[in-house]
């Protein structure tokens, strides 16, 4: 791969290595240079950052937008949603930003969260005890699915009759079928009509829940008070982002995170004999091969140069979190699994304004499923040849579509002491 300063922007790179060979591939051009010119999975181009210093930089830049409005035509743009789900924070500049956040981020503090953990233990268990007798499971499908999506939707008051549909419409956006292209439309608008009816629902018969609170926000605040008050479509927006992206970067944290330890024996019995090392641990789950390798879009509000390099207004900027995050000028060692490094500036959850929202809920999550598991089934191995693993070949996600586990169940124990 060579380097877009020396190419010129005419000469783009195909993303096909980054979808096969991630890793390999961000270090070839991290190695040419900071900043590249590529072509989108989806045929858009884009310009691609992959060094630490530039993606952090860039993250925290307010001269590169997340509104639509500010793109320019041909670049890519993200999701086509309709207006009714997005009107959300990955597509928000401030003030509208920090008006909407302020809304909701208190139902993700620390302090909030950790009221959950004893549920999400609850659940956790509940899912192994269903997995015990068997000896074996595919963990994605079995355990790391299903325990982001039972919190989210508890956490929104989303009944259990509609969860398993949500699944099917998050694969269909995640990944899409090429040889279905309506599918991705249909989901989207089976989303839109659940989102739209389950609303309304909650009108009519508020529960103790997270939706209802966002939809009294929305009624009962006084109409001429814009500082604290959700427009309709940007309340249907929230609750698709809040349960959405609940749901994907967490299922594909806890895959991500098992893979690691099943590949790395010697750190998951340390981690059985140790798990009060697990929150550190999590952390570098995140750095070493986290569930968002790209942040959200951006446009340039003016021509920025970033790495030397010069971008035009209205262009579409990719920046390269499993890059930054892999980059030797920060991490010594980037390709190695070390839960002793300095992880204090990691990139997996962002930085700057649009820091993930739900972190610490993702954290939690992690922490107490990787526990449960662990303690459950301290002889956990591969059930397939590792080179039988397929992750989602997505640009925008890192997770893997399957994980078959087994394990011997006379061996069943709690961590020791």
């Amino acid at each position: 791969m060579q380097n877009t300063a020396e190419t010129g922007p005419d000469a783009p790179i195909d993303v096909t290595p980054l979808l096969d060979d991630p890793y390999a591939a961000y270090a070839a051009l991290r190695e040419a240079g900071p900043v590249h010119r590529i072509t989108g999975a989806d045929g858009s181009p884009a310009w691609l950052v992959t060094r630490y210093d530039e993606v952090r930089s860039a993250l925290a830049d307010p001269r590169l937008s997340l509104d639509r409005r500010h793109a320019g035509p041909g670049g890519y743009r993200g999701f086509a949603l309709p207006p009714a789900l997005d009107a959300n924070l990955l597509n928000m500049d401030p003030p509208d930003h920090t008006r909407v956040r302020r809304l909701v981020v208190k139902a993700f503090t620390p302090g909030r969260v950790e009221t959950l953990r004893t549920p999400v233990r609850r659940v956790a268990d509940d899912l192994l005890d269903a997995m015990a007798e068997r000896g074996r499971a595919d963990l994605i499908a079995d355990y790391a699915g299903p325990l982001p999506i039972t919190v989210i939707c508890d956490l929104l008051g989303i009944p259990q009759r509609d969860r398993r549909d949500f699944l099917a419409w998050s694969d269909a956006l995640i990944t899409p079928d090429p040889s279905r292209p309506e599918g991705m439309k249909q989901a989207i608008g089976a989303m839109l009509e659940f989102y739209t009816g389950l609303i309304a629902a909650k009108r009519a018969e508020p529960g103790d829940d997270l939706l209802s609170d966002l939809i009294a926000v929305r009624d009962d605040a006084p109409a001429d008070d814009g500082s604290d008050r959700l427009t309709e479509d940007e309340l249907t927006s929230l609750a698709f982002l809040i349960l959405f992206a609940g749901y994907e970067n967490t299922v594909h944290l806890i895959g991500n995170a098992v893979l690691a330890l099943l590949d790395h024996p010697d750190q998951l019995r340390q981690l059985q004999r140790k798990p009060a090392e697990l929150p550190a641990a999590v952390e570098e789950f995140l750095r070493y091969d986290g569930p968002g390798p790209l942040a959200i879009r951006r446009f340039p509000l003016q021509d920025v140069e970033i790495g030397g390099v010069r971008i035009p207004a209205g262009d579409s900027v990719l920046l390269s979190i499993a890059s930054a995050n892999r980059d030797p000028a920060r991490f010594s060692a980037p390709d190695a699994l070390d839960r002793g490094r300095d992880l204090s500036g990691h990139l997996a959850m962002g930085h700057g304004i649009h820091y993930c929202l739900g972190a610490p809920l993702a954290r939690m999550e992690a922490v107490t499923a990787l526990e449960a598991l662990l303690g459950r089934f301290p002889g956990l191995r591969l059930d397939v040849p590792r080179g039988e693993l397929r992750h989602r070949r997505s640009l925008r996600s890192r997770g893997l579509i399957s994980l078959p586990v087994a394990w011997e169940t006379a061996s069943e124990q709690v961590f020791e002491a």
